[in-house]
């Protein structure tokens, strides 16, 4: 609907200014029903299982989605841009199907979790993630937008590239979320078991310990895990056993099962974007260009700053004032260097440095709107690189 509201001039007969005001408000008005259904699911599943929904993957990034819809109705009503939901929303639409991959179950609370602070903590981190969302979301609309896709220059290519390359990584995770979902209706299933060593200093007995540990598989496993053997496995397209062993060095049980997942979501992803590049016989951001000329750039600019300077404080207290009171309540240390806190620091140090150069070297245009979608790339690193691959303190968060 919002696609429709800024393609409206070059279609319109009567008055475009007028079919678009009145698109504008009906997309919106749809985007608030929208809200306000995941607010009711929020509240009813709080009022479920007793606590704020936010405890696992799959309710943190139902969160996430939430919230980048506020943030969302929060610009638009600031400046109006029917063009910012053109990008916007499908990002929430992205996150709420890929928190969809995760089980739903509401469960109960670790020990570590059972704190107010870890609400307000986990809540306002959304929020302004959600912000960074919106910033990234229009970022790559100016991109987009200002592009010379017909360009040879040396510039052009490389700016072109970096769009294409943006798009391939997008479709990437949308290859993930649909190859989980395919093989999850075909009720796909293989299961291997690996001897596992267990340390002394981490045994019971004191003594090291050679114990079997079993994987499932829910996507088919072009990789199985090292050293392990087959207990069930249903066969896929004629295949009748894992074309890989995973390397020696990836021991972990479940090392197996991680790398057979980004092996998918890169093949799926990959089929995508190339079936689209042949079905429209050009960078897919060229595709995408004509529906955004009506914008314009320097209010895609702003919108993304001003986006990403209302994000910022709020991600601070969040991700990292909040988030190191709880940490003190849970483990009893403000700061560990675990993973997921050295990672929150990490996007917080970036966006320091993007309102740095925007303020004090004036960066604007496209060197802005670049920062702004590799820092959101570091941020989704953050929430899915580190829950489900790096283990830590964290790892409650990729059950």
């Amino acid at each position: 609907m919002f696609v429709i509201s800024i393609t409206g001039k070059k279609w319109s007969n009567r008055d475009p200014e007028a079919h678009m005001k009145r698109w504008s408000r009906f997309a919106f008005g749809v985007t608030v029903l929208g809200i306000a259904s995941q607010i009711i699911y929020f509240i009813t599943r709080w009022i479920y299982s007793g606590h704020i929904p936010n405890a696992n993957m799959f309710e943190f990034m139902t969160l996430l989605s939430m919230m980048i819809i506020v943030g969302f109705i929060i610009i638009y009503i600031i400046y109006r841009s029917a063009g910012t939901g053109v990008f916007a929303l499908p990002v929430a639409f992205i996150v709420q199907a890929y928190a969809m991959v995760f089980p739903w179950e509401a469960e109960p609370l670790i020990p570590a979790l059972q704190d107010n602070w870890l609400k307000i903590h986990v809540t306002t981190a959304a929020l302004g993630e959600a912000f960074f969302a919106v910033g990234f979301a229009t970022g790559l609309m100016y991109l987009i937008r200002t592009v010379n896709f017909s360009g040879t220059s040396k510039k052009e290519r490389r700016s072109i590239k970096g769009v294409e390359f943006t798009i391939f990584v997008i479709l990437v995770v949308v290859g993930f979320i649909g190859s989980v979902f395919l093989f999850n209706g075909m009720d796909y299933h293989a299961e291997f078991s690996k001897d596992v060593i267990v340390p002394a200093e981490e045994s019971e007995l004191e003594l090291e310990q050679v114990t079997t540990e079993n994987v499932e598989y829910t996507l088919p496993p072009i990789v199985k895990p090292y050293n392990s053997e087959i207990v069930s496995m249903d066969s896929y397209f004629g295949i009748q056993k894992p074309l890989f062993e995973a390397p020696f060095w990836m021991q972990g049980v479940n090392a197996g099962r991680k790398l057979n997942t980004v092996v998918w979501a890169f093949i799926i992803g990959t089929l995508l974007y190339y079936t689209l590049r042949l079905i429209l016989r050009k960078p897919i951001g060229a595709s995408i260009q004509p529906i955004l000329n009506d914008l314009d750039p320097d209010d895609l600019d702003e919108i993304s700053y001003r986006s990403i300077a209302l994000g910022f404080p709020i991600f601070t207290l969040g991700a990292l004032i909040f988030a190191m009171i709880w940490a003190h309540i849970a483990w009893e240390r403000f700061w560990g260097w675990d993973p997921k806190e050295v990672w929150a620091l990490i996007v917080w140090l970036f966006y320091s440095v993007y309102l740095h150069l925007r303020l004090s070297r004036g960066w604007q245009g496209s060197k802005s709107s670049w920062l702004s979608v590799i820092g959101f790339l570091i941020v989704m690193f953050t929430l899915v690189g580190v829950n489900l691959v790096i283990a830590g303190l964290h790892s409650y968060a990729g059950v």
